[in-house]
């Protein structure tokens, strides 16, 4: 199946990206069909490419976040290169940026001023805080935005806390553009009504903290901080087993409590024990509860632990490492992985997560810094001479 028969076929985004957030949700774009044109510092590009070179000389953040887009240089600074950049948004559905605050109404791109040009595009506006309040012109991080959400106060050990180790905060906000700006793409085809999408990196993470929110706003406490065991559910973590790994399981309702009291721990009178009989009893009990449960791990291997544990129902898990997680039969057996180029190489790349039925995913190369400026250019008309200019000015 060609890119001309995938869901966005025939729309085009253009963006002013960096980092992770806004990468995150056009390459998301691009591989349901859409054509991201990334614009990017002419020489450096996307800081991004430069956070580390453990993939064939590039960076893992990169090339994760990049395929199946046209990088295009240009120094918007010049007239010439902000003038070339209208004339791809004058063809464009979607203009996505997560620019610097003020960084992009100093370029003359702010919403009102896109809306008063080009009343078919959809702007999508990433910032930290959100672009009006008492925080609109900091900037910030995912680990900032981390901390200000309270997430890392609820991460980590009673001891020591911790950063998620993943960029959480850039994640749900590049999740919540993607879906804004396939909600806006929706509502111009049947109303004809266009809607700027904000998606801001705390917002984004405060959605994703309502549980603990909920839980200290009416419970007087916030969650404790207690490694992989759970705040509100026990028995519910990672215990020891024989041969010095771990395995993890959840007792999610009073059927599967029973079941782990008579055929995993060998004594069903702890089922209506009254430090154990209900819920909240287990989790005030914890202690006592979780040291009879390592007591048990620890007599089997973990292989021993997670087939009694799953012959009588109870979710369970080994802890895997990032190499484990690379080898997962399920990845391996559902065929996930797929090769995609970057320049000078190929790499393994995971499928999107969401499958379409009938229609493969897009997979294509990582661009190189200003790979298809030329194309681009020649695309809108400018002849050899021009784009020689262009490029000898540095504009390009």
């Amino acid at each position: 199946m060609t890119v001309h028969q995938l869901p966005l076929s025939g729309i085009t985004v253009v963006s002013l990206e960096q980092a992770v957030a806004a990468p995150y949700a056009t390459r998301q774009l691009a591989d349901l069909g859409a054509r991201v044109i990334k614009v990017e510092r002419p020489g450096e590009g996307d800081f991004a490419r430069r956070y580390d070179t453990t993939v064939h000389g590039h960076s893992s953040y990169f090339v994760w976040l990049n395929r199946s887009k046209e990088s295009l240089t240009l120094d918007l600074k010049d007239p010439r290169g902000m003038e070339i950049l209208h004339q791809l948004l004058d063809g464009a559905d979607v203009f996505v940026q997560n620019l610097a605050p003020g960084a992009i109404d100093r370029l003359g791109l702010g919403v009102d001023a896109l809306a008063a040009r080009y009343p078919r595009l959809i702007p999508c506006t990433i910032s930290g805080y959100g672009t009006s309040g008492p925080w609109a012109d900091r900037k910030s991080y995912d680990l900032l935005v981390q901390c200000q959400t309270g997430l890392v106060s609820l991460t980590g050990t009673a001891d020591e806390t911790a950063r998620v180790g993943i960029s959480v905060a850039d994640i749900a906000a590049g999740m919540y553009a993607y879906t804004g700006v396939l909600t806006a793409l929706y509502t111009r085809a049947t109303t004809g009504r266009t809607h700027p999408v904000e998606v801001s990196l705390f917002e984004a993470l405060a959605e994703w903290m309502g549980q603990p929110a909920n839980y200290t706003r009416y419970g007087g406490s916030q969650p404790a901080r207690l490694g992989t065991q759970h705040a509100t559910i026990a028995p519910y973590g990672a215990f020891t087993t024989a041969d010095g790994k771990q395995v993890l399981f959840s007792i999610q309702n009073e059927r599967e409590w029973a079941a782990l009291c008579a055929d995993f721990l060998g004594e069903p009178a702890l089922t209506n024990d009254p430090r154990f009989a209900t819920g909240s009893d287990r989790v005030a009990h914890r202690d006592v509860l979780n040291a009879i449960v390592a007591e048990r791990c620890a007599r089997s291997d973990a292989e021993e632990n997670l087939k009694d544990l799953e012959e009588i129902g109870i979710a369970c898990a080994g802890v895997n490492d990032v190499a484990a997680f690379l080898d997962h039969p399920v990845l391996a057996a559902r065929e996930r992985w797929r090769e995609v180029a970057v320049p000078g190489a190929t790499v393994q790349a995971l499928l999107p997560p969401a499958d379409l039925a009938g229609i493969p995913a897009r997979m294509d190369p990582v661009p190189a810094v200003g790979e298809h400026t030329d194309a681009i250019l020649t695309g809108l008309g400018l002849a050899p001479d021009d784009i020689q200019a262009l490029r000898a000015d540095a504009v390009i």
